[in-house]
């Protein structure tokens, strides 16, 4: 299939969603999708400077820590490395932004700032879209 592209949305914050947001588009690059992903809200701590602090493990889920070792699941901020690298969009929703009252150097290097409007414009042909 010629011309796949993947559009993921990350409205939630969290070290699980910051893997499943992160996993989906590094695998969907690495098969060759144009893939997108959407920062809004809580999701938004992903690309926050600050990631690692922000992203904890929901209660219950501790031992996911280990596993994630035993599994050389690489970290989240090696898994945006590879994101960047492998050409995926990292959208950072510019209202949300404004509303939390942030700017752009709150954020990693590399990413965009766009509305809806600008995601939207990437999903409407996207053969796979996923909310996180």
């Amino acid at each position: 299939m010629a011309n796949k592209k993947v559009a993921l949305i990350a409205s939630n914050g969290g070290l699980e969603t910051a893997y499943k947001v992160l996993n989906i588009a590094t695998a969907a690059a690495a098969l060759d999708a144009e893939v997108a992903i959407f920062f809004t809200f809580e999701g938004l701590s992903i690309i926050h400077k600050d990631s690692e602090q922000m992203l904890q493990l929901k209660p219950g889920n501790e031992g996911l820590a280990e596993g994630f070792k035993k599994a050389n699941v690489p970290s989240v901020k090696d898994l945006i490395e590879i994101a960047k690298e492998s050409g995926v969009r990292l959208i950072g929703c510019q209202m949300t932004i404004d509303v939390i009252g942030l700017d752009k150097e709150h954020f990693i290097d590399g990413i965009e700032l766009g509305g809806a409007a600008t995601f939207l414009d990437f999903a409407f042909d996207a053969q796979v879209s996923l909310n996180f």
